[in-house]
């Protein structure tokens, strides 16, 4: 199979998470990208290059692009005209019942109405996560309407999942394990693998549409089982008493098929082992919608997929079992003031999106206490989803002033001098780790996921 190896002209339908840093990396190995984007502020602030979301290095990666090589626009018709390839990068959203596919198909229609008036072999990829069959099905039946045009005749469709993690998002683009594109003819599969030249040290998988969409939720499914499984033995670890999760999941990790060992015989840590570790359970915009649009996918099969619904059973049930922790130090959490150390889902990012914190902070606050959280790029965000309910505070130090409890929901390198700070104080807060950050001696009084310290006396109930 020929692959072609000229840079190419690229629109990125849709400038969120995937669609920014997609057009900006695929711009720094040489492409033309234009990004397309229905806010005219999100557009100005790529222009300017200001990324309009948090990702580490994103920002730099901007200003290092020339305009001839980077813009962004809100014409899409002129975009499709000046490009060889059109990526779909919208949201996909789960409303409850089912994927919302409505931004997919609305991106599709569109792109097609643009492809009417072309004369070259456009290829449209698809990069949103999106259900079996919705390249073939809606996405191509829309792309025809539009157009005029046959598929895999006057244009080619494609579907290329993306793999990067917040925090991480560059280097999973530009180091890739692997690249997925599904196609249905030679010419597309040629223009997709083209964008990818310059990856030719590790697997392409070539293969259809459907297999390629399915590889994308079955990847984030398995992560997210990881973690509940995880979850699931660290609560039984609580429940048992004088074992903790921490060395278990130790002792699990030494199988030589999760740490294999190089030829010097050292022992290689692979960074699916974060997934095996205890703590307050998984968010994101990807884990929890991709699980549950999967589980919806196979009831409309009717496949029933217990072992799914049960990966987001226990994880539903860890903000809970994490508020458990600190009532064993705290029993009435009414009048405390209780410190929240990290927001956002994961550190590296300031996404909040199903976050255990939300649910976490919730019922503090409805419990009574008086809640002041930090978070060192995640305050925005949840200023707009707690409003005044919540205090911020502009570092560890201040957050913990006057705490009588603390949490530890994120686990962020701007926590590392929690220990000392808490040394300083007389008497010491409880430390609830919901992320296992520290070590059980670093807090005189200390609570962490999967661990029990019911020896241990409850917290002196102090004047509020």
């Amino acid at each position: 199979m020929h692959t072609e190896s000229k840079h190419l002209d690229v629109a990125v339908v849709g400038s969120g998470y995937v669609g920014l840093v997609t057009g900006a990396c695929l711009a720094s190995l040489g492409h033309r990208v234009i990004c397309v984007d229905t806010d005219d502020r999100k557009v100005e602030a790529i222009n300017a290059r200001v990324a309009p979301i948090f990702e580490p290095g994103l920002d730099e990666l901007l200003r290092s692009l020339p305009g001839e090589r980077f813009s962004a626009t809100t014409d899409l018709a002129r975009a499709i005209a000046a490009t060889d390839v059109s990526m779909i990068a919208v949201g996909t959203p789960f409303d409850g019942t089912r994927i919302d596919l409505s931004s997919v198909e609305a991106a599709a229609r569109d792109i097609g109405r643009a492809l009417a008036g072309k004369t070259t072999f456009h290829v449209v990829v698809v990069k949103s996560t999106v259900i079996p069959g919705t390249t073939d099905g809606l996405v191509t039946a829309a792309l025809e309407e539009g157009s005029g045009k046959t598929a895999g005749v006057d244009f080619g469709v494609a579907m290329n999942p993306e793999f990067l993690r917040q925090g991480e998002a560059l280097r999973d683009f530009l180091e890739p394990d692997r690249i997925v594109i599904g196609a249905g003819d030679p010419r597309t599969v040629d223009r997709v693998s083209a964008l990818y030249a310059a990856f030719d040290h590790c697997p392409h998988v070539i293969t259809t549409t459907k297999t390629a969409e399915m590889i994308k939720y079955t990847a984030n499914s398995l992560l997210a089982t990881l973690i509940s499984f995880s979850n699931e033995i660290g609560n039984l670890c609580e429940a048992v008493g004088d074992v903790d999760a921490m060395d278990v999941m130790r002792g699990v990790h030494l199988d030589r098929r999760l740490t294999p060992t190089d030829s010097s015989g050292a022992r290689i840590s692979p960074a699916v082992l974060g997934y095996l570790q205890a703590g307050c359970g998984f968010g994101g915009s990807c884990f929890p919608k991709d699980v549950k649009a999967l589980l919806a996918h196979g009831q409309a099969a009717a496949v029933p997929m217990p072992m799914l619904d049960a990966v987001l059973s226990i994880n539903a049930q860890q903000p809970a079992r994490t508020l458990e922790l600190l009532r064993k130090r705290c029993p009435e959490l009414g009048g405390r003031r209780v410190s929240v150390l990290g927001l956002a889902f994961k550190a590296g990012t300031d996404d909040m999106r199903e976050s255990p914190a939300i649910p976490i902070v919730r019922a503090l606050l409805d419990a009574g206490a008086t809640v002041t959280a930090y978070d060192p790029v995640a305050g925005a965000n949840a200023a707009r989803i707690f409003g005044s309910t919540l205090a911020l505070a502009d570092s560890v130090a201040d957050a913990i002033a006057g705490a009588d409890a603390i949490l530890v929901l994120t686990n962020w390198p701007a926590f590392v001098d929690l220990p000392r700070l808490v040394a300083l104080r007389d008497p010491q807060p409880v430390v609830v780790d919901a992320r296992r950050v520290f070590p059980v001696s670093a807090f005189e009084r200390y609570e962490g996921t999967g661990l029990n310290t019911s020896s241990s006396p409850l917290m002196e109930r102090v004047p509020v």
